[in-house]
């Protein structure tokens, strides 16, 4: 089997313009505005349905094998993340390449490394596109991936991103796709659940200001959570991404003044782990819940005993689902991995975005960007690990289920989300 993996290398030169036109920071920074060529009426998600289609003419595959490059933060402070989204869609690709590849092609993965930085995700997409990539896999940072869509629409070639949520990500263009939910949809799930599950009526929210991605979610939570009748009794916000941590305890004091019956922290794991920490340990006792950020094992670490009382966060799938795609994915999983399951949710959407992507290729009328996004643009329920995949018609955002999980101590096997409530699209009508 013909397996071939190319790192994208970048000079000092090109990280250096990336820097100076994206800005720099950890993990994602001040939000971006949407294609403002995008037209068209809004899906359920938000975003638009009838959107700008790229006129240029993208990468052809030739020789013996087809380019196909992926975006992820193998180093900085998403890591956790990067490592499986690329363990996942490599996973895809070997599959792929076993199976015949297409008409005797095998697929050459190539990666590039974003560094947990929006200006290095889009240094890494051109470098990829430049070298031959018809089709951009990532990113999991919402920043980081509206970086790889504007490149990607100026040189026509499709973006799937892995498990970026920000919901106007695909008004960047026809181009781009998903396979897992937007914050349009976790942030209700997450103040339904609240509200009819907790029984929280009094609700303190957290919110990182350096995340656009904790901007939107706090949103449509607030949003959701105060039609169903509910009471945000503060917001307070932080910033991460800086030389040092981000300090909590004037926040959590105001918090801790409003007697909330529960605090929604839309941030990510490494900001959530010792906030909720600092938060226990100033007498605030009410359950603590968020969005898909909180998924990395060293939420555990950071956050400590405090993180296993009453906390709960949404999610997009678990490695105990029973369903039959997640049983083989994490058979072929633990064969290249030791008998060890992904450490974060980002290994099954990885291999999803890939997979998908290459089911289109088979798909397509030729090996080439713009049939690769005509056929992606026309999938309809693709079994992916994470649940079906409809693309056909939904401006790029995919009806997605959504679960809801508890964080426990890791069990025997490694586990330590404990699934508490799925909710579909129909249930937060």
């Amino acid at each position: 089997m013909k397996f071939s993996i190319r790192m994208a290398a970048f000079s000092v030169g090109a990280l250096m313009l990336g820097g100076l036109m994206a800005g720099c920071g950890p993990k994602e920074e001040a939000a971006t505005t949407a294609n403002p060529g995008a037209t068209g009426t809004p899906t359920p998600d938000g975003a638009p349905a009838g959107r700008k289609m790229p006129t240029a003419a993208g990468n052809t595959a030739t020789g013996d094998t087809i380019k196909i490059g992926t975006v992820c933060s193998v180093s900085g402070d998403n890591k956790p993340w990067g490592d499986d989204s690329y363990e996942g869609s490599k996973l895809a690709v070997e599959e792929f390449n076993a199976a015949g590849g297409l008409n005797g092609k095998k697929v050459e993965l190539m990666l590039g490394d974003s560094a947990s930085k929006q200006d290095q995700a889009k240094t890494a997409s051109e470098k990829l596109m430049a070298d031959g990539a018809i089709a951009l896999i990532g990113e999991v940072s919402s920043g980081n991936t509206i970086q790889m869509a504007k490149s990607a629409f100026e040189k026509g070639v499709p973006v799937v991103a892995v498990g970026a949520t920000r919901t106007d990500l695909t008004a960047e263009g026809a181009h781009v796709f998903r396979v897992c939910y937007t914050d349009d949809f976790q942030g209700p799930v997450m103040a339904k659940f609240a509200y009819e599950k907790l029984g929280c009526r009094k609700v303190a929210v957290m919110t990182d200001n350096n995340l656009p991605y904790s901007q939107g979610l706090s949103k449509s939570f607030t949003e959701t959570f105060i039609k169903l009748g509910g009471e945000i009794v503060t917001e307070q916000f932080y910033e991460s991404g800086g030389k040092q941590a981000p300090q909590y305890a004037s926040l959590l004091t105001e918090i801790k003044s409003k007697n909330p019956d529960g605090m929604f922290m839309s941030g990510y794991f490494t900001e959530v782990g010792p906030a909720v920490q600092q938060a226990r340990a100033a007498g605030i006792e009410c359950p603590v819940f968020g969005g898909d950020g909180w998924d990395s094992d060293q939420l555990l670490q950071s956050g400590g005993d405090a993180v296993l009382k009453d906390a709960y966060f949404c999610n997009h799938y678990n490695n105990a689902d029973n369903r039959p795609q997640v049983s083989e994915f994490l058979k072929k999983w633990r064969a290249a991995h030791g008998g060890k399951d992904p450490g974060t949710t980002m290994g099954a959407l990885g291999y999803d975005a890939m997979a998908l992507t290459l089911d289109a290729l088979k798909r397509a009328k030729g090996a080439d960007s713009k049939s690769l996004i005509e056929a992606l643009e026309a999938t309809e329920n693709y079994p992916g690990v994470s649940g079906d995949i409809t693309l056909k018609g939904m401006g790029g955002n995919p009806p997605k289920r959504a679960i809801v999980v508890q964080v426990t101590a890791k069990d025997a096997t490694g586990n330590w989300q404990k699934f508490a409530k799925d909710y579909v699209p129909a249930d937060i009508k």
